[in-house]
């Protein structure tokens, strides 16, 4: 199977300059404003924005359900590129690019899951879930600007 097929891609042009959404990833406070689904929110336990640094938190849904999620930073560019490993299940590399254009800044944000059978499974929920995250982040920026 091609390597493509377990991976989910969402790419949006943002009206934001690539240092500003490098920021809403780098500061806590920002970030838990607007990482998972709508409805979500999140308590960060830990957040070691470096290279090689944890990052440990809980998703909590509308209905209260909790979601325990374990990260490390794997690679960090300063206003070019994100590399997240989720070390919990289900495993999968999340790489964001920012690349500045004429309108904004160009976000691809590429999940590589360990396998076509899992990234098959969760493409239901991941596609919207990473739209939503996308409209979320838009809506934290523009209120910082």
């Amino acid at each position: 199977m091609p390597v493509e097929e377990s991976v989910i891609f969402t790419s949006r042009v943002l009206p934001f300059c690539p240092s500003a959404i490098y920021a809403a990833f780098s500061f806590p406070e920002l970030l838990a404003q607007w990482w998972g689904p709508e409805g979500f929110t999140n308590v960060f336990e830990v957040f070691e924005f470096k290279a090689g640094g944890q990052w440990k938190f809980v998703m909590h849904d509308l209905d209260g359900q909790r979601y325990p999620n374990e990260s490390v930073f794997a690679a960090l560019e300063p206003n070019s590129q994100i590399v997240i490993e989720h070390v919990c299940a289900p495993l999968f590399t999340l790489t964001v690019k920012l690349t500045a254009v004429a309108n904004g800044t160009e976000l691809s944000w590429a999940q590589a899951f360990a396998d076509v059978e899992t990234a098959e499974a969760v493409r239901h929920i991941v596609v919207p879930a990473n739209e939503q995250n996308l409209d979320r982040l838009t809506r934290v920026l523009s209120k910082l600007a």
